[in-house]
Order: structure tokens, then sequence, then C-alpha cells
């Protein structure tokens, strides 16, 4: 009874075998097939008979890939369970298919049953689904994510390290204007001058030469912006020759049914090896790069510089920690003496702020102060600066209590213009006289001449506040900037500092000729200054020629390396303690 029931179970189970749509083979444990059905016959275009005795693994290309065939292997000899894997199969007459092979053991039996789904429909609307995802629909052009998916198989180093030239460079491009296109004749006209655009990207990369990825990849990233990917790059040449063919291409007008548009475009030139290199490091290189090309005129390429963008690293470096560095104390003043030119006494000194950075060691004021500007941390910084230099100036004083001979020395701090706009300095400048005991009378305050002309509202105010306060307000690097000499009249200024480039032409030593009409300037400058009740000091005074022509022109002080550089507080206390003999400078 037992028997026939089995008898019975295995008619079926071979009827169900060969009547399948699936195609299926039982393969034995040496890899041979012992029973393939119709199926399987007709998926390899061959009666089922004849596939008997014949290799499973070169029926179905299990061999092709080395993990694949160990897989396989292991199944044959039941340490491993099962195997799927997608094999791309040809069929005798010519036509490829895509199947999906499974093994797995056949139950009481030391076989294995191979089993082959036809999923070539399946595949080629999965590629059709990967190319509408894949792919810009505006322009057909690759997109943003087919774009980094090809990026970052280019940089893997599998794909330059056995051939090619492990070079790899990217043109970024964005039109310039191209918002006006939208605005002013729509979105359908901005289509089309994309897609127009995309077309001449196209034949520019074609006809810049192949690589052996079959050409250089042309993508839309989104908006209006291109990015072209030059894979085995033969260096920056090429890539300056496929900008400047883009540029030109650009730069031809477009007719787009009628409408006549003509564009420009800004461009991002990127080349380097492929060793070393990240798809975000490479994107940031040519994003920065096309910033470059848009600020210094637009409708240009622009070719990546390491040391600019070092620059602009350092930049953003000292932006992000310039507020903690006041707070951590990171901050130091040197003092420049500021010297009679008749007695050669020192009568005040101009504190210069320095940065002890912890990255970049000692930074002049010209590598922060305008980032300081920018971002308005200058209102604390300029608040420090302040406090420490009356506190410094008063010191200087309690130091010398009986030198009846000398006035004290004053103290002269640059202030920006945002301070007097984004702070309250009337306010700070008193209660900072109030702390450290410093009378107004020994602070100068400089503001520079473009800051201070043409100055109205509140920037007035508070510097008629000051000099009511008795704070003496001096017009730095004057001479460079507006020069309004109606309107200087109604400043409440007490101080002229003369710009160094009318002191340079002052040199008639070393063998250089001097410029008469740079003496008649300053001459009348300093004659002018005078008549209005004010002082002046010439600046960037280097040597004694220029310090006797100043003298005889009338020049109140002098500032500048024949005296002596900017130097710590101690020095400077030297200075104002010893009386210089005459000539000495």
């Amino acid at each position: 009874m037992r028997s026939a029931t089995t008898e019975r179970e295995l008619r079926d189970y071979r009827a169900a075998f060969n009547a399948a749509h699936l195609a299926m083979a039982v393969v034995d444990r040496d890899g041979f097939v012992v029973a393939a059905n119709d199926a399987f016959g007709g998926l390899l275009g061959t009666e089922p008979h004849a596939l008997i005795e014949q290799s499973a693994a070169d029926l179905v290309d299990l061999a092709a890939e080395a993990r694949t065939w160990q897989a396989y292997r292991e199944v044959l000899r039941g340490r491993q369970a099962r195997l799927r894997c997608t094999r791309r199969l040809k069929h005798p007459d010519g036509h490829t298919l895509w199947t999906e092979v499974t093994l797995g053991p056949v139950p009481g039996t030391r076989d294995v049953l191979l089993s082959v789904a036809d999923i070539s429909d399946r595949r080629d609307l999965q590629a059709r689904l990967r190319h509408l995802q894949m792919h810009d629909p505006v322009t057909r052009l690759p997109n943003r994510a087919l774009f980094f998916e090809r990026l970052s198989a280019a940089l893997e180093a599998s794909s330059y390290e056995h051939g090619g030239t492990g070079r790899i460079g990217l043109c970024y491009l964005d039109l310039d204007g191209f918002k006006a296109v939208n605005d002013t004749l729509g979105h359908r006209v901005g289509d089309r001058l994309l897609t127009a655009v995309a077309a001449r990207l196209s034949q520019c990369a074609d006809q810049s030469g192949y690589g052996r990825t079959g050409g250089h990849l042309v993508a839309r990233l989104g908006g209006d912006e291109f990015a072209v990917l030059v894979e085995d790059s033969t260096g920056t040449e090429e890539l300056v020759d496929l900008a400047r063919s883009v540029l030109a291409a650009v730069q031809e007008p477009f007719d787009l049914s009628g409408q006549r548009l003509s564009v420009s475009a800004s461009i991002g030139v990127v080349e380097r090896a492929a060793a070393g290199t990240s798809a975000t490091g490479l994107m940031q290189a040519a994003d920065t790069t096309l910033y470059w090309a848009k600020a210094d005129g637009k409708a240009r390429w622009t070719l990546f510089d390491p040391e600019r963008n070092a620059h602009r690293m350092t930049r953003q470096a000292l932006s992000s920690t310039l507020r903690p560095a006041v707070e951590r104390g990171e901050f130091e003043l040197e003092y420049q003496p500021l010297v009679d030119l008749e007695s050669g006494v020192v009568r005040g000194v101009e504190a210069l702020v320095r940065w002890n950075h912890p990255q970049f060691g000692l930074l002049t004021p010209n590598r922060f102060i305008g980032i300081a500007e920018e971002d308005g941390s200058i209102v604390q910084l300029g608040q420090w600066v302040l406090r420490t230099a009356c506190r410094q100036a008063r010191r200087w004083q309690i130091e010398r209590p009986d030198d009846c001979t000398h006035a004290p020395v004053f103290v002269s701090v640059n202030v920006a213009v945002r301070q007097v706009w984004d702070s309250d300095l009337v306010g700070d400048v008193a209660e900072i006289l109030a702390e450290t005991g410093l009378a107004p009378q020994l602070l100068q305050l400089e503001l520079t001449e473009s800051a201070v002309m043409g100055s109205a509202g509140r920037p007035l105010q508070a510097l008629q506040a000051l000099s009511d306060m008795g704070v003496r307000i001096a017009i730095d690097d004057f001479g460079t900037g507006y020069s309004n000499l109606a309107y200087l009249s109604r400043l409440p200024v007490s101080v002229l500092k003369l710009d160094g480039s009318f002191v340079r032409g002052f040199r008639y030593d070393e063998g250089t000729h001097p410029n008469p009409a740079d003496e008649t300037i300053v001459e009348a400058l300093v004659q002018l200054a005078h008549r209005l009740g004010l002082t002046v000091t010439a600046e960037c005074v280097e040597t004694a020629g220029q310090a006797a022509r100043l003298r005889r022109v009338g020049c109140d002080t002098g500032q500048g390396w024949l005296y002596s550089r900017a130097v710590a507080p101690e020095r400077i206390a030297e200075m104002i303690t010893t009386r210089p003999a005459p000539g000495a400078w």
C-alpha cells in the first residue's frame, strides 16, 4: 500500500515537472543534468533529452563570476542550502534574455533542482523606470543622481588602477541671467532654452574626444546648472579647451520658435588626479570655482586655483573662530609711536591689534579686520581693543607721575564705522574712560576718510558727542577717499592723518627723484588743516630726509619705521621716559 502511494506520487511529481511552465532541471552532485522539462529545453532552444549529462553551469553560465561559481559548488556539496542569481543567456536564435536562476536541494535525494525564470520583461521595465528616474525630463540628459553615480564609480580605485590616465576633470557651468528669461518670457521658453543648451553641450562633449567609458558625461544637475564629466582626463589643457568650446557654443544666439535669445555661461573648471579625490571634494572645488567665475564678471571660465582656495578656506576658518577668540584672549595690542617732528618727543601711540591664532600664527589686522566688519564681530573686538588701550595708557601715566616736562601720551584707537551703527560707541567710550580713569583728552579715535565723509544722522551725532566729551577725532588715510574739504569744516575732527602714499613721494635720498607735486599737495593740506584748527600726522615716515621735508612744510607729528615699528607696551614705556637727542631720528 505504501509502495503504490509512493509510485503514484512520483508519477505526479514527474508529470508536474514536465508540464510546468517554469524551466527546471535536476542536477546531480557532479553538476550534470539528469532530467530537464520541456520549458527548460524551450528556454535554451533544444529538446529536453539533448540536455541530459550536460554541465548545468555551462548551460546557465554559472562559472562567469567567481563568487557565483563558489556558491554553486557549495550547493552541490550540500554545504549551502540555496543559490539565487541573475544571468544573461543567449538563445540559439540570436536574441538574449535575462533570467533568474535558483538552485535548491531535492528532498530525499542527493540531487539539486535548478529552475530558470525568464525575467526579460521585468528587466526591461526596470530599465525603463531607471532611465526615467536617472534622466532629466526636460533636456533628456542624465540627472544629478546618475551624474553622481557615474562620478563615484569613476573615482573608485578599481576603475583607474588597471588602465587609463588616473585623472578626472569637470566643467561645472551655470547660465548667466537665466532667471530673467523665465520671468520675462515664461517657463516654456526657458525649458526650450535649456533643451537647446543641452544639445550644444552634448555636441561639444562628442567633439572633444572619447575615453574608455564611451565619452564625456553631460548632465543637468538642476535649474540652469550643467556639468560635463571628463573621465581619463589627459590634463588641464583638455579641460580648458573643452570649457572654451562650451563657452563659445553657449554664446551663439538661440533661435527658439521665433524667439532669438542670447545668453552666456560661467564655468568652473577642475582637473586633478582621481586618487585621493572624493565626489564631495571635487564638487566643492567645482562649486567654488564657478563662484569665482561669476564674481570675476561672468561669461567666462575659471580654473581651480589651490592658493586662492586656501585663502578662502583660511578666511572661512578665521570667520568661524573670530568671536570665540576674543573670549579666549587670543588678541594682543602693539603700539606705534606718534612723534613730534620738531622736538622728537613721543606725543602719542597708535594701538594696533594682533591675533595670536593657534593654527595660523600671529596675524596682522589686514587678515581679519575686514572679516570682523562683515560678520559684526568688530563690535565685540573693538570694545576689547578700546578698553585694553585705555587701560594701558592710564598705566603709562601712573608709572611716571613726577614727569612735568612731558605731557602724558595719548592713545589712538581705530574705529570701524559699523561700531558706530551697531553699538552705543558713545556709551562704551564713557564707560571705559570712567572704568580706567583715563582723561578723555588722552584718547584719540581714528576713522577712515571714506567712513567719516558724508556722515549724517547717527554717525555724525556720535562723533559730535565724543568730541564734546573731549575725545580727539582723527581722519585716517586722508587724501585717498572723498577729500570733501567743504564738508571737513563741519565735522568735529581734531587731526588729519595723511596717507602714506603722499609721504613716499618725499623720498629723494637713496637715488630716488622727488615729485614736486607731492610736496605742494602736502604743504597745501597742512596749511588748510592748520587754518581749520587741526593738527596733521604723516604716516609711513621711513627716512630722515622725509622727516626733514615734512617738518619744513609744517607737519606736526610723524609715524613710521623711522621712529619704530609697532612694539610691545614695555618698549613704549622706555621711549616716553627718554627724550631723544636732537637729530636722533
